[in-house]
C-alpha cells in the first residue's frame, strides 16, 4: 500500500502568555526572516526565525485567519508546523493608533539607548510596530 500525504498539517501558535491556536489546516504562511514560507502536509522539516509580520491560515483556498506575531521561531516536519510567538494577536485587534504610539516610543527609546542591548531592543520594537502599521493596510510609517 503506498503511503499518502496528510491532507491537512497540524498549526499549533504558542505564546509567552498561551496557547493561541491548535487545529487541522489546509496551509499556513509565516513571515520568516529570509522570507514568507507556506507550509503544507509533507513540508520538508525545518526551523526558522520568524520576523514581526502576519500569519495567514488558509482553507479551501482563501485565508480564513490572520494573526500579527512579533516575531519568534518557528519549526515544520512534514506533518506539523509549531510557531513559538514573542507575541500573538489577531489582526482584527490591531489598533492604528496604538501602533503608531508604540512606534514613537520605539523611535524615542532608540535615541536615548546607550548600549548595545538597548539600541537591538528599540530596533526591534520599530520594527514590531511598523509591521503592525502595514498589518493594517499602511505604508511604511516614515
Amino acid at each position: 500500500m503506498a503511503d499518502t500525504i496528510a491532507e491537512k498539517v497540524e498549526f499549533e501558535l504558542v505564546s509567552p502568555e498561551r496557547l493561541v491556536k491548535s487545529q487541522s489546516v489546509c496551509m499556513v504562511v509565516v513571515p520568516c526572516s529570509e522570507g514568507d514560507i507556506g507550509v503544507l502536509p509533507g513540508h520538508t522539516p525545518l526551523i526558522g526565525t520568524v520576523r514581526p509580520g502576519v500569519v495567514d491560515i488558509h482553507e479551501n483556498g482563501k485565508v480564513t485567519e490572520s494573526i500579527f506575531v512579533s516575531g519568534g521561531f518557528v519549526e515544520v516536519t512534514p506533518e506539523r508546523c509549531t510557531l513559538l510567538a514573542e507575541e500573538a494577536l489577531s489582526v482584527d485587534l490591531l489598533n492604528r493608533d496604538t501602533a503608531q504610539a508604540r512606534l514613537e516610543a520605539a523611535e524615542k527609546a532608540l535615541e536615548k539607548a546607550e548600549t548595545d542591548i538597548e539600541k537591538g531592543n528599540a530596533e526591534a520594537e520599530i520594527a514590531t510596530a511598523e509591521a503592525m502599521i502595514m498589518a493594517l493596510g499602511g505604508g511604511p510609517a516614515h
